[in-house]
């Protein structure tokens, strides 16, 4: 009796010395990350065909379409599938469409930003692209700090970052590189 009894005190013995053994290697001691990935099946609500005028002070400012909406009560964002935002001056008129590949608006301020393959147009053709760009609704402004192009006509533009009202009159950038209208360089650029 006594073989068998060790025996068994023996096993528990090492069973919980294993037990401890996975416990320790299993456990992190890597960073955590600061931000918390919110999946598309854990939305409070999700909306196929989404439409949305964005107003500022009862004007209105833009109009917010995407192909799927994953609304976050929780934080008052949308997550937006193949998006499209058709933006408008203070008279009403059309003023340049955004379409992008993703984007989150923000229901607090009515500010988005678009990710991935970011266009916008304006309706005589001028043509920004980058790969993010963010609109603040109380500002009237789109932005990037990333590398973006802009086109017109015979013009283009080139830089590290760009700051402009959605109609384009006032376009501030960071180290600008490009040709300026008939074939004219810009300042600091070489033949």
């Amino acid at each position: 009796m006594t073989g068998r009894g060790t025996g068994r005190r023996l096993g528990r013995v090492v069973a919980i010395i294993g037990t401890l053994a996975i416990a320790v290697a299993c456990e992190e001691t890597g960073a955590r990350p600061t931000a918390t990935i919110q999946a598309p099946d854990s939305a409070d609500q999700v909306l196929e065909g989404f439409s949305h005028y964005v107003t500022n002070q009862g004007v209105r400012r833009s109009r917010v379409e995407a192909d799927t909406a994953y609304f976050f009560e929780p934080n008052q964002t949308t997550d937006l599938r193949d998006l499209t935002v058709v933006f408008y001056d203070l008279q009403g008129n059309e003023s340049s469409t955004l379409t992008a590949d993703e984007g989150t608006y923000r229901w607090q301020d009515g500010s988005m930003e678009a990710k991935g393959n970011v266009l916008v147009v304006s309706p005589d053709g001028r043509r920004l692209r980058t790969q993010t760009l963010r609109y603040d609704n109380a500002a009237n402004t789109i932005s990037t700090d990333r590398a973006f192009t802009f086109d017109r006509g015979t013009e283009h533009l080139a830089g590290n970052s760009f700051r402009s009202d959605p109609d384009f009159k006032n376009v501030v950038t960071d180290k600008p590189r490009g040709v300026a209208g008939d074939g004219m360089l810009l300042p600091g650029q070489e033949q």
